[in-house]
Protein backbone atom coordinates (compact mmCIF):
# COMPACT_ATOMS: atom_id res chain seq x y z
CA UNK A 1 0.00 0.00 0.00
CA UNK A 2 1.12 3.55 -0.73
CA UNK A 3 0.07 6.15 1.83
CA UNK A 4 -0.08 9.80 0.74
CA UNK A 5 0.54 11.53 4.07
CA UNK A 6 -0.10 15.14 5.01
CA UNK A 7 2.57 16.69 7.27
CA UNK A 8 2.75 19.97 9.25
CA UNK A 9 3.10 23.23 7.31
CA UNK A 10 5.02 24.91 10.14
CA UNK A 11 4.16 23.83 13.66
CA UNK A 12 5.35 20.24 14.14
CA UNK A 13 2.48 19.60 16.56
CA UNK A 14 0.02 19.85 13.66
CA UNK A 15 0.35 16.19 12.77
CA UNK A 16 -2.36 13.59 13.25
CA UNK A 17 -2.09 10.42 15.32
CA UNK A 18 -2.87 8.47 12.15
CA UNK A 19 -0.02 10.16 10.27
CA UNK A 20 2.46 9.24 13.02
CA UNK A 21 1.18 5.66 13.14
CA UNK A 22 1.42 5.38 9.35
CA UNK A 23 4.97 6.73 9.19
CA UNK A 24 5.98 4.29 11.93
CA UNK A 25 4.36 1.32 10.19
CA UNK A 26 5.61 1.67 6.59
CA UNK A 27 8.78 0.07 5.26
CA UNK A 28 10.09 3.22 3.55
CA UNK A 29 9.26 6.91 3.16
CA UNK A 30 9.49 8.85 -0.12
CA UNK A 31 10.08 12.57 0.43
CA UNK A 32 11.09 15.79 -1.34
CA UNK A 33 14.07 16.62 0.86
CA UNK A 34 15.37 13.85 3.11
CA UNK A 35 17.05 16.38 5.43
CA UNK A 36 13.80 18.25 5.95
CA UNK A 37 11.72 15.12 6.55
CA UNK A 38 14.35 13.78 8.95
CA UNK A 39 13.65 16.71 11.31
CA UNK A 40 9.98 15.70 11.49
CA UNK A 41 10.78 12.02 11.97
CA UNK A 42 13.32 12.76 14.71
CA UNK A 43 10.72 14.84 16.56
CA UNK A 44 8.53 11.74 16.83
CA UNK A 45 11.31 9.16 17.16
CA UNK A 46 10.54 7.56 13.80
CA UNK A 47 13.40 5.75 12.10
CA UNK A 48 12.74 4.60 8.55
CA UNK A 49 14.72 4.41 5.30
CA UNK A 50 14.18 7.52 3.17
CA UNK A 51 14.50 8.05 -0.57
CA UNK A 52 14.03 11.17 -2.69
CA UNK A 53 10.88 11.81 -4.67
CA UNK A 54 10.77 15.32 -6.13
CA UNK A 55 9.71 17.15 -9.29
CA UNK A 56 13.04 16.50 -11.02
CA UNK A 57 12.90 12.69 -10.69
CA UNK A 58 9.15 12.03 -10.56
CA UNK A 59 9.00 9.52 -13.39
CA UNK A 60 11.99 7.36 -12.43
CA UNK A 61 11.34 7.58 -8.67
CA UNK A 62 7.69 6.70 -9.28
CA UNK A 63 8.66 3.59 -11.23
CA UNK A 64 11.04 2.63 -8.44
CA UNK A 65 8.31 3.16 -5.86
CA UNK A 66 5.85 0.97 -7.76
CA UNK A 67 8.44 -1.82 -7.87
CA UNK A 68 8.66 -1.63 -4.08
CA UNK A 69 4.87 -1.96 -3.83
CA UNK A 70 4.96 -5.00 -6.12
CA UNK A 71 7.55 -6.53 -3.79
CA UNK A 72 4.99 -6.29 -0.99
CA UNK A 73 6.39 -3.22 0.75
CA UNK A 74 4.36 -0.34 2.21
CA UNK A 75 5.56 3.16 1.39
CA UNK A 76 4.55 6.63 2.60
CA UNK A 77 4.79 9.68 0.35
CA UNK A 78 5.35 13.04 2.05
CA UNK A 79 6.40 16.51 0.93
CA UNK A 80 8.32 19.16 2.83
CA UNK A 81 5.07 20.60 4.20
CA UNK A 82 1.33 20.05 3.83
CA UNK A 83 -0.46 17.69 1.49
CA UNK A 84 1.41 16.06 -1.40
CA UNK A 85 0.08 16.90 -4.90
CA UNK A 86 -1.16 20.38 -3.85
CA UNK A 87 1.44 22.48 -5.71
CA UNK A 88 3.87 19.70 -4.80
CA UNK A 89 5.04 16.47 -6.49
CA UNK A 90 2.74 13.45 -6.62
CA UNK A 91 0.27 13.93 -9.49
CA UNK A 92 2.34 11.81 -11.88
CA UNK A 93 2.74 9.11 -9.24
CA UNK A 94 -1.02 8.79 -8.68
CA UNK A 95 -1.50 8.36 -12.44
CA UNK A 96 1.21 5.67 -12.43
CA UNK A 97 -0.47 3.91 -9.51
CA UNK A 98 -3.85 3.91 -11.25
CA UNK A 99 -2.36 2.63 -14.52
CA UNK A 100 -0.46 -0.17 -12.75
CA UNK A 101 -3.45 -1.04 -10.53
CA UNK A 102 -1.54 -0.48 -7.29
CA UNK A 103 -3.41 0.36 -4.06
CA UNK A 104 -3.05 3.78 -2.44
CA UNK A 105 -4.87 5.94 0.09
CA UNK A 106 -4.67 9.39 1.68
CA UNK A 107 -3.82 10.22 5.29
CA UNK A 108 -5.20 13.78 5.58
CA UNK A 109 -3.23 16.64 7.06
CA UNK A 110 -2.80 20.44 7.02
CA UNK A 111 -2.90 22.47 3.83
CA UNK A 112 -1.66 26.06 3.68
CA UNK A 113 -4.26 27.35 1.22
CA UNK A 114 -7.16 26.13 3.39
CA UNK A 115 -5.74 27.87 6.47
CA UNK A 116 -4.97 31.03 4.53
CA UNK A 117 -8.42 31.13 2.98
CA UNK A 118 -10.10 30.82 6.37
CA UNK A 119 -7.87 33.53 7.87
CA UNK A 120 -8.47 35.93 4.96
CA UNK A 121 -12.08 36.72 5.80
CA UNK A 122 -12.90 36.54 2.09
CA UNK A 123 -14.28 32.98 2.02
CA UNK A 124 -17.86 32.81 0.76
CA UNK A 125 -18.61 29.05 0.54
CA UNK A 126 -16.98 28.70 -2.89
CA UNK A 127 -13.39 29.43 -3.89
CA UNK A 128 -10.89 28.76 -6.67
CA UNK A 129 -7.40 27.46 -5.96
CA UNK A 130 -4.88 28.71 -8.52
CA UNK A 131 -1.56 28.03 -6.77
CA UNK A 132 1.73 29.45 -8.09
CA UNK A 133 1.62 31.65 -11.18
CA UNK A 134 3.76 30.64 -14.18
CA UNK A 135 7.13 32.38 -14.45
CA UNK A 136 6.81 33.30 -18.13
CA UNK A 137 4.79 36.49 -18.72
CA UNK A 138 2.80 35.08 -21.63
CA UNK A 139 1.71 32.03 -19.64
CA UNK A 140 0.99 34.18 -16.57
CA UNK A 141 -1.20 36.52 -18.63
CA UNK A 142 -3.14 33.64 -20.20
CA UNK A 143 -3.80 32.03 -16.81
CA UNK A 144 -4.91 35.23 -15.09
CA UNK A 145 -7.17 36.26 -17.97
CA UNK A 146 -8.93 32.89 -17.72
CA UNK A 147 -9.74 33.48 -14.04
CA UNK A 148 -10.48 37.21 -13.82
CA UNK A 149 -14.29 36.97 -14.27
CA UNK A 150 -14.94 34.25 -11.69
CA UNK A 151 -17.22 35.42 -8.89
CA UNK A 152 -15.47 33.51 -6.11
CA UNK A 153 -12.30 34.23 -4.10
CA UNK A 154 -9.09 33.10 -5.80
CA UNK A 155 -6.20 31.58 -3.85
CA UNK A 156 -2.60 31.94 -4.96
CA UNK A 157 0.73 30.72 -3.60
CA UNK A 158 3.85 32.82 -3.91
CA UNK A 159 7.40 32.85 -2.60
CA UNK A 160 8.59 35.88 -0.59
CA UNK A 161 10.84 37.17 -3.37
CA UNK A 162 7.93 37.10 -5.84
CA UNK A 163 5.03 38.41 -3.74
CA UNK A 164 5.32 41.99 -5.02
CA UNK A 165 5.45 40.91 -8.66
CA UNK A 166 2.56 38.48 -8.14
CA UNK A 167 0.34 41.21 -6.70
CA UNK A 168 1.24 43.57 -9.57
CA UNK A 169 0.41 40.90 -12.15
CA UNK A 170 -2.97 40.16 -10.59
CA UNK A 171 -3.82 43.87 -10.37
CA UNK A 172 -2.84 44.38 -14.00
CA UNK A 173 -5.32 41.75 -15.18
CA UNK A 174 -8.02 41.88 -12.49
CA UNK A 175 -8.15 45.56 -11.66
CA UNK A 176 -8.52 46.85 -8.11
CA UNK A 177 -9.87 44.32 -5.61
CA UNK A 178 -9.61 43.46 -1.95
CA UNK A 179 -6.83 41.02 -1.10
CA UNK A 180 -5.31 39.38 1.93
CA UNK A 181 -1.79 38.00 2.28
CA UNK A 182 -1.20 35.38 4.97
CA UNK A 183 2.34 34.26 5.70
CA UNK A 184 4.22 31.98 8.10
CA UNK A 185 1.00 30.05 8.77
CA UNK A 186 1.04 28.13 12.10
CA UNK A 187 4.51 29.53 12.91
CA UNK A 188 5.62 31.99 15.60
CA UNK A 189 5.49 35.01 13.26
CA UNK A 190 2.21 34.18 11.53
CA UNK A 191 0.74 37.32 9.97
CA UNK A 192 -2.19 38.43 7.82
CA UNK A 193 -2.46 41.71 5.99
CA UNK A 194 -5.44 43.09 4.13
CA UNK A 195 -4.85 45.52 1.27
CA UNK A 196 -6.17 46.69 -2.07
CA UNK A 197 -4.39 45.34 -5.14
CA UNK A 198 -3.88 48.87 -6.40
CA UNK A 199 -1.87 49.73 -3.26
CA UNK A 200 0.26 46.58 -3.40
CA UNK A 201 1.51 44.46 -0.52
CA UNK A 202 3.65 46.52 1.83
CA UNK A 203 4.25 44.06 4.68
CA UNK A 204 7.15 41.83 5.62
CA UNK A 205 8.44 39.69 2.74
CA UNK A 206 9.50 36.56 4.61
CA UNK A 207 8.14 33.04 4.61
CA UNK A 208 5.81 31.37 2.14
CA UNK A 209 2.67 33.33 1.22
CA UNK A 210 -0.94 32.45 0.61
CA UNK A 211 -2.59 35.30 -1.28
CA UNK A 212 -6.38 35.51 -1.42
CA UNK A 213 -8.11 37.87 -3.85
CA UNK A 214 -11.85 38.56 -3.85
CA UNK A 215 -13.96 37.40 -6.76
CA UNK A 216 -15.13 39.51 -9.67
CA UNK A 217 -18.70 39.78 -8.44
CA UNK A 218 -17.62 42.01 -5.58
CA UNK A 219 -15.83 44.54 -7.75
CA UNK A 220 -17.05 44.28 -11.33
CA UNK A 221 -20.18 46.36 -11.79
CA UNK A 222 -22.40 47.14 -14.74
CA UNK A 223 -22.89 50.84 -15.39
CA UNK A 224 -25.50 52.48 -17.58
CA UNK A 225 -23.15 55.42 -18.23
CA UNK A 226 -20.11 55.16 -20.50
CA UNK A 227 -16.56 55.43 -19.17
CA UNK A 228 -16.27 59.04 -20.38
CA UNK A 229 -19.62 59.94 -18.83
CA UNK A 230 -18.46 58.36 -15.59
CA UNK A 231 -15.25 60.45 -15.67
CA UNK A 232 -17.22 63.62 -16.45
CA UNK A 233 -19.46 62.94 -13.47
CA UNK A 234 -16.49 63.06 -11.09
CA UNK A 235 -14.94 66.07 -12.86
CA UNK A 236 -18.24 67.93 -12.42
CA UNK A 237 -17.96 67.13 -8.72
CA UNK A 238 -14.69 69.07 -8.62
CA UNK A 239 -12.09 66.33 -9.25
CA UNK A 240 -9.17 66.71 -11.63
CA UNK A 241 -9.15 64.39 -14.64
CA UNK A 242 -6.42 62.28 -13.01
CA UNK A 243 -8.44 61.95 -9.81
CA UNK A 244 -11.59 61.17 -11.80
CA UNK A 245 -9.86 58.39 -13.75
CA UNK A 246 -8.65 56.85 -10.49
CA UNK A 247 -12.14 57.03 -8.97
CA UNK A 248 -13.76 55.46 -12.05
CA UNK A 249 -11.20 52.64 -12.08
CA UNK A 250 -11.92 51.92 -8.41
CA UNK A 251 -15.70 51.86 -8.89
CA UNK A 252 -15.51 49.68 -11.98
CA UNK A 253 -12.93 47.36 -10.48
CA UNK A 254 -10.40 47.77 -13.26
CA UNK A 255 -6.84 49.05 -13.57
CA UNK A 256 -6.67 52.85 -13.86
CA UNK A 257 -4.28 52.44 -16.82
CA UNK A 258 -7.10 50.69 -18.68
CA UNK A 259 -9.39 53.67 -18.09
CA UNK A 260 -6.68 56.07 -19.22
CA UNK A 261 -6.01 54.03 -22.39
CA UNK A 262 -9.74 53.98 -23.09
CA UNK A 263 -10.04 57.76 -22.84
CA UNK A 264 -7.01 58.23 -25.09
CA UNK A 265 -8.43 55.90 -27.76
CA UNK A 266 -11.79 57.68 -27.59
CA UNK A 267 -10.13 61.07 -28.04
CA UNK A 268 -8.16 59.75 -31.05
CA UNK A 269 -11.35 58.39 -32.61
CA UNK A 270 -12.99 61.77 -32.18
Amino acid sequence: MLYIVGTPIGNLKDITYRAIETLKSVDEIACEDTRHTLKLLNAYDIKKPLFSYHKFNEKSAGERLIEKLKEGKSVALVTDAGMPLISDPGNLLVKQLVESNQPFTVVPGPSAFVCGLIMSGLLDYRFIFVGFLPEKNAERKKLLESYKNFDAPLVFYCAPHDVENTVKSIYKHFGNRKACAVREITKAFEQREEFMLEDGYTGEKRGEFVLIVEGASETKKEFEMSVNEHIDMFINQGMSKKEAIKAVAKERGVCKNDIYKYTVSEEQND
